[in-house]
Formats: C-alpha cells, sequence, structure tokens
C-alpha cells in the first residue's frame, strides 16, 4: 500500500531539493548571451551545484541556463511530493548504506581532471521500515543524481538479471564494504554471473546503437523538412512527405508505403517539437510557421546522438565479449581501445564510424557467447540464500537494538497518514 504523505499546503515549494530530472519554471527573466529567456520559462534540471546553489536547467530550443535555487518551482505537485520522499529517504537512510562504489568514466579509465565522480552502492533497510503500511524505498538518489544506492533486495534482484549497472558496482575495483552485511554481497557477487550478459550488455548495446542510426536519420531529415518549408511555404504536408520518401534511405515495399512514413514521420516531427514547447499548437501549420520564422536557429542536437551514449555503447560490447571470452570482469579499459574510446568521447569521431565499428563488433560477441563457459543463468537458490542471511541478520540487530542504523540508532520508520488537501 503506497500512502501519500499529508497535505502539502505548508510546503515551500522555493525550499524543496530540486534533484536532476524535476521539471521546473523560472520565476525571473535570464540572459543568455544575447537571448532573453523570459521568466515562466519551463525546463528540466540537468545539473545541480549546491556549493553554489546553481541549478542547470535545460530549455528546449534555447539550451542550458543556470538559476539559483530561489529562481526556480518545481512545475507539477507529484514532483513536490517525490523530491519530498527523495530528500527525506536519503537524509535518514545515507548512514545505512552497505556498499560504496566509484563507477563511471573513473572506474573504466578514460576519466579526465572536469569528470564527475559518481557512486553507486547497496543500502540496507532497518527492519522497521519493513513492517508498516508505508512502502520502504528501494532507491537512494542524491541532489544531484551522482550517488545512487540499491536496497539490498532490489541489487541482488537486478544483479540477478545481469544488470549492466549493478554488475559493474559489485565488480569494478573500487567496490567497497562498509559493513559485513556489504562483504557477503561482494563475497557471493560471482553467484549472479552467468551468459545472460549477452543479452543485457552486448545485445542490449547493440540495440541502442541501431536506434542511435535511426535516430540520427530522423534528425537530418528534421533539417530537411525545415529546410523545404522555409523556401517554399504553400508546401502541404503531402508534397513535403512526398519529397522525403524520395531521400530517405528506409526500404518500403512500394511508393505508396514510403509516402505513408514519410507522412508520419513529418507529423511525429510536429507533435515531437509541440511537447518540447517548440510549437505553439499540435498541427503542420504551426511547423510551417516555426520554419518561416526561425531561418537561422540551430536546432540542439539530442541527447541520445552525442558522443557520450555512443562510447558507452561500444564500451559495453567489448566488455561484454571480454567477459564471455575470459569468464573474468573486466571494466577498465586500456591501449588502443582506450584510445579509442577517448577520441570517440572527444566527438572526434563520426557516429555513422561509431555504428560501423559497432556493426563488426557483434559477431565476435556472439561467437564468445556461444564458446562462453560461464553458466546459463544466474545462481538464484545461492542469491536467495544470501538475502535471507541478510534478512536475518538485520533482523537480529533490530530486536537485540544493537549498536548502529539498524539497530540502536535506527532513523524513525515514516509514519502513515492520509493527505488531506
Amino acid at each position: 500500500m503506497d500512502l501519500r504523505i499529508k497535505g502539502l499546503s505548508s510546503v515551500d515549494p522555493k525550499a524543496l531539493p530540486l534533484p536532476n530530472g524535476t521539471e521546473v519554471t523560472a520565476s525571473v527573466d535570464r540572459m543568455l548571451g544575447d537571448r532573453r529567456v523570459p521568466q515562466g520559462a519551463s525546463g528540466r534540471v540537468v545539473r545541480v551545484d549546491p556549493e553554489r546553489d546553481a541549478f542547470d536547467v535545460h530549455i528546449v530550443g534555447v539550451g542550458v541556463v543556470r538559476y539559483a535555487r530561489a529562481e526556480l518551482v518545481p512545475r507539477k505537485i507529484g514532483q513536490v511530493r517525490y523530491a519530498q520522499r527523495r530528500e527525506g529517504a536519503w537524509r535518514a537512510l545515507r548512514p545505512c548504506v552497505v556498499i560504496e562504489t566509484t563507477v563511471g568514466s573513473r572506474a573504466w579509465g578514460v576519466a579526465h581532471e572536469g569528470s564527475d565522480t559518481d557512486t553507486r552502492g547497496v543500502f540496507a533497510l532497518p527492519l522497521s521500515w519493513t513492517l508498516g503500511l508505508v512502502s520502504a524505498p528501494e532507491d537512494l538518489v542524491s541532489d544531484d543524481g551522482s550517488d545512487t544506492f540499491w536496497s539490498v533486495a532490489k541489487c541482488i534482484k537486478q544483479a540477478l538479471r545481469a544488470d549492466p549497472n549493478t554488475l559493474e558496482a559489485l565488480f569494478v575495483k573500487s567496490a567497497r564494504a562498509t559493513d559485513e552485511v556489504g562483504q557477503w554481497i561482494l563475497d557471493e557477487r560471482d553467484a549472479f554471473v552467468s551468459a545472460e550478459i549477452y543479452g543485457s550488455f552486448g545485445r542490449y548495446a547493440t540495440s541502442q546503437l541501431d536506434k542511435l542510426s535511426q535516430n540520427l536519420r530522423l534528425v537530418r531529415h528534421r533539417a530537411d523538412v525545415l529546410g523545404w518549408l522555409r523556401a517554399s511555404p504553400t508546401l502541404t504536408l503531402d508534397h513535403v512527405a512526398d519529397k522525403l520518401a524520395q531521400v530517405s534511405p528506409r526500404a518500403n515495399a512500394t511508393a505508396a508505403d514510403a509516402q505513408l512514413a514519410a507522412k508520419q514521420y513529418i507529423k511525429q516531427l510536429y507533435r515531437s517539437m509541440y511537447d518540447q514547447q517548440l510549437l505553439d499548437r499540435n498541427e503542420f501549420s504551426a511547423l510551417v510557421e516555426f520554419a518561416a520564422s526561425n531561418a537561422s536557429i540551430d536546432l540542439e542536437l539530442p541527447r541520445e546522438l552525442r558522443p557520450k551514449n555512443a562510447y558507452n555503447l561500444l564500451r559495453l560490447i567489448v566488455t561484454a565479449t571480454r567477459w564471455l571470452e575470459t569468464g573474468a570482469p573486466e571494466f577498465e579499459v586500456s591501449g588502443a581501445f582506450r584510445e579509442r574510446l577517448l577520441e570517440i568521447k572527444r566527438g572526434e569521431v563520426a557516429l555513422e564510424e561509431i555504428l560501423r565499428e559497432a556493426e563488426a563488433r557483434t559477431e565476435p560477441l556472439a561467437e564468445a557467447w556461444r564458446n562462453t563457459k560461464l553458466p546459463k543463468r544466474a545462481d538464484v537458490a545461492r542469491a536467495d540464500r544470501l538475502l535471507r542471511r541478510v534478512s536475518d541478520e538485520l533482523a537480529r540487530r533490530w530486536v537485540h537494538k544493537a549498536d548502529g542504523p539498524w539497530g540502536a540508532d535506527a532513523p524513525p520508520a515514516p509514519i502513515a497518514e492520509w493527505d488531506e488537501e
């Protein structure tokens, strides 16, 4: 049962934490170069710098704009609740972390001086948090999104599915236990290793790279469509679809199919631009008006097409291939492959070239999977015994009021209250 937190009438929306991903509205005007970003502009928090009271907000069609906390409010009441819950869980349960790991570029060996430090790990819930009506959190996330911890149960379930992020947090060299419960998990982590990393690491990465290829074509089509409409504002939807069908590399059975696919893409385009608040209505005519009035606008490249995403997917394929071949995990890259990843990360390699390179690595990946000596599935019975052992220990500490955050010093469990608003 999920009970909503008590009424929010006394909550100051300008005092709540705004974690990464929160949709916000600016309460002041801001200048970005020569461009004025008006009060009321909406966007999404992409970076938090609490020491400087600085929040970077991505506003579609504008870019990243920096605000102070007092200049932003959450857009939706549900996000106010989410922020309250998330911040309360972080403060209460951060002392209950049992495994901490530095992940990302610093663990992979491709960090530079300005690279972020990302932490993943595991926390153990005090017994009292699991007994009431209020559902216990399964994740702890810092305001800036750089630190994420999973509950023991969630970590084990994700690891059994060969989730890449979870296995990385358990197997990279920096993984360390802060309590004996965490050490038990690290001691049993090989129970989670199986040939299923072929799908969760390798095939997932190749499928995402295929999507990147498709999205790249769509972005180029966006430029084509806007250019045609800018040059000839009287073109109809059917006329633009005919032109697009002639230049699209997508295979279709008939000319009619190609024209229909092109028309669907154009509708998808103006619907997406409307959702991003670039258009004032979800109509083809609004797309025509946008093309005519924004002759010099350079639309930002979608986040999924940035080099960081492509290089990480390529890294996943190589990591999976080597693990399947050798039976041993190795997340840190070196030599020529490390240099290649750094080139990609710096944006020195065209996305098409990265896609071709990834395609060339799919057969070695499949070959490694066919010949691997890793077990077909993770050892679920062993994982179950581990979870029961941890649960028994946490119950023992609670009952005997042992020293520490799972016994005598356990944070108070949340109280179930109806939301009266």
